[in-house]
């Protein structure tokens, strides 16, 4: 994932949180806000509840191979936030929760 692509500032965070629609799944949260660029960026954020870092680091790089690989509405800011029931399920299964959710509400 291209860096223009990650969002990395705490104050970004914070702001799209606190301004944003919110999407509630069983396996994530997903806050998402209209920027005025004309491409997506993204920040993922795994708790340290779903496991040790090499399993937080496999479960992000999941998901932005996911939202690299499809093409959702452009021009949005998302904060996805993991939650641990996605240990059970496939990559799969994950990426249909995603498709799911940002497709259904766009």
């Amino acid at each position: 994932m291209n860096k223009k692509y990650i969002i990395k500032k705490n104050e970004e965070i914070q702001k799209i949180i606190k301004n944003s629609k919110k999407i509630v799944n069983k396996y994530f949260i997903i806050y998402l806000v209209n920027n005025n660029l004309k491409y997506n960026r993204y920040c993922v954020s795994v708790s340290k509840k779903i496991g040790k870092a090499n399993i937080r680091n496999l479960y992000k790089r999941r998901i932005k191979d996911i939202l690299m690989k499809n093409n959702f509405n452009s021009s949005n800011d998302y904060v996805i936030i993991l939650r641990k029931p996605i240990l059970d399920i496939s990559y799969q299964e994950i990426n249909n929760e995603i498709i799911k959710c940002l497709k259904g509400e766009n």
